[in-house]
């Protein structure tokens, strides 16, 4: 076989059962261990955010934005190009680097002494998290067949639930401690959230020193497809951030003629018209200007994925059953990212708990409520999909529908010990889509698109889930004056996923079955 971009594929020579390695599962531990600090770095804001709200002088749509606009359109757009690198470029040394650059940038939070600097800082962080997830989905799509492949997704993503429930833990201990200790503010004039954000920061540049010395598999090797290694790596890389970051992408629209351009112009005028118009109906500039920049970001680069790459652009953005099963799981990210900011700052803010008993009872429940999800999760989704190859979906329209009765009862009821149940409740149901969504999402792509596909999946759960879903519940919560009511209006979420899910239900057997044929048609030389 010969595919366009890879070389030689000789799947009669590999192995009908591909059997898992003991380093393979090694290999997995390690990149847990990454995904948790991923989210350690990355949540640690949601204890922290009472003492930045009153350090600060912002607001809960403030908050929102910075945990989640501010990380996740910057996390989303450089994803792309990065999905692109891992495709063709040592996965490993990129994640390495990316690791560096986001504890580097945790830590630096620590020193911020403005909303400005603060959001500097948070970006910063995106962009080094978005080495991540491309490189370890296509890694672990190499270590583990298809036939084990959400299991192994989901024992990765447990590192989110873990990683979020210890931020919460750790979080809440360092800024009581080092705020009782140093009531004025500490060593360099630090005060408890910015020595917490230290904290933190600082052993991801130690375990950096760990990811590297892991060993690169052969790319395709699990699915029979073994691709060559792609000569220049770093054109794909550049011509993928030209193709995202303004103003380079209406120059790279240029160089397709007139018709290009002229459709880039059109696209960034309607995206910045709506983007104007909600500036104009919540007064919030920040927000709009960068999800503006981000979805403009998105509709230039897809516009280009189809001219430079046929096949993956007919695969990804042009299936169906892709489209509708990456957005259908960006509405359990809507409310899961949401829920998982807000809730500590609910308790202490409405319940009256201290940060310390905060990060213990909703961290720790948190965590264990996510891992328990997303491993049974995974499990149950390869069953299913023994049985029915869209088998998988119905685990994440679990995740869509089983979330809602809980999440009215934990944000309106006055008894904290039910309010900390039933965060528990919710994270182990909303959880339990995930590996599913991902292993579905790798399923429909062929093996030299992984990170592609990839970067597209977490465009979703980010500038759908992350970039949307808890700024609506701080702005609900700043024009209601009830952060009972900013999180309630996150059950807009269920109607809209479970129609999309239906649909990618429906649409599934027949676009997976037909993915070589498709890519074929496109373009693609098998």
């Amino acid at each position: 076989m010969q595919n366009s971009d890879e070389g030689t594929v000789d799947a009669a020579e590999q192995p009908a059962e591909v059997k898992v390695s003991g380093y393979s599962w090694y290999a997995l531990g390690i990149l847990v261990l990454v995904y948790i600090l991923n989210f350690v770095d990355r949540n640690i804001m949601s204890i922290l955010a009472e003492d930045i709200k009153a350090d600060l002088g912002i607001g809960d749509a403030d908050l929102g934005f910075l945990y989640g606009t501010a990380f996740g359109v910057f996390y989303a757009l450089f994803g792309i190009p990065l999905g692109k690198l891992a495709d063709s470029w040592h996965r490993i040394r990129l994640m390495t680097i990316g690791l560096a650059l986001w504890s580097a940038m945790t830590a630096l939070s620590g020193f911020a002494k403005s909303f400005t600097t603060l959001g500097v800082a948070r970006i910063g962080v995106g962009v080094g998290e978005a080495t991540a997830s491309p490189a370890a989905y296509s890694l672990i799509s190499d270590w583990f067949p298809k036939r084990m492949r959400a299991t192994a997704l989901a024992i990765y993503s447990s590192g989110l639930y873990l990683g979020g429930g210890i931020s919460l833990f750790i979080g809440g201990l360092i800024v009581e401690r080092w705020n009782n200790a140093y009531p004025g503010g500490g060593p360099l004039d630090l005060v408890g959230w910015q020595a917490a954000f230290l904290s933190v920061g600082i052993p991801g540049l130690l375990l950096a020193a760990l990811v590297i010395t892991l060993k690169e598999p052969i790319r395709g090797q699990a699915d029979g497809i073994v691709s060559e290694p792609v000569r220049d790596p770093f054109r794909g890389f550049v011509n993928e951030l030209f193709a995202v970051i303004p103003p380079f992408t209406v120059f790279q629209a240029a160089k397709h003629g007139s018709r290009a351009l002229l459709m880039n112009i059109l696209g960034a005028l309607a995206i910045g018209g709506a983007a104007y118009g909600l500036i104009l109906l919540t007064g919030n500039v920040p927000q709009w200007i960068a999800l503006g920049i981000g979805y403009y970001a998105v509709f230039s680069w897809a516009t280009t994925l189809r001219r430079r790459d046929p096949p993956a652009f007919a695969l990804i953005w042009g299936s169906p059953a892709f489209l509708c099963t990456i957005l259908g799981y960006g509405m359990v990210a809507f409310a899961a990212y949401a829920v998982s900011f807000w809730a500590a700052p609910y308790a202490i803010r409405v319940l009256g708990e201290s940060p310390s008993i905060v990060g213990w009872w909703i961290g720790g429940p948190g965590a264990l409520g996510g891992f328990l999800g997303v491993i049974i999760g995974g499990k149950v989704a390869d069953m299913l999909r023994d049985r029915n190859p869209s088998g998988r979906l119905l685990v994440v329209l679990f995740g869509v529908l089983a979330p809602v009765i809980p999440l009215i009862v934990a944000f309106t009821t006055s008894t904290v010990w039910l309010f900390y149940l039933l965060n528990f409740v919710i994270s182990l149901f909303a959880s339990s889509a995930l590996g599913a969504a991902a292993a579905t999402s790798q399923d429909l792509v062929l093996p030299r698109m992984r990170g592609t596909a990839t970067a597209t999946f977490f465009l979703s759960t980010t500038l759908v889930g992350l970039a949307l879903g808890p700024y609506l519940a701080g702005q609900v919560s700043t024009l209601t004056g009830s952060l009972s009511t900013g999180v309630l209006s996150l059950l807009v979420a269920a109607p809209i996923g479970s129609i999309l899910l239906i649909a990618a239900y429906r649409l599934l057997p027949g676009a997976e079955a037909s993915v070589v044929e498709r890519a074929r048609a496109a373009g693609e030389a098998i």
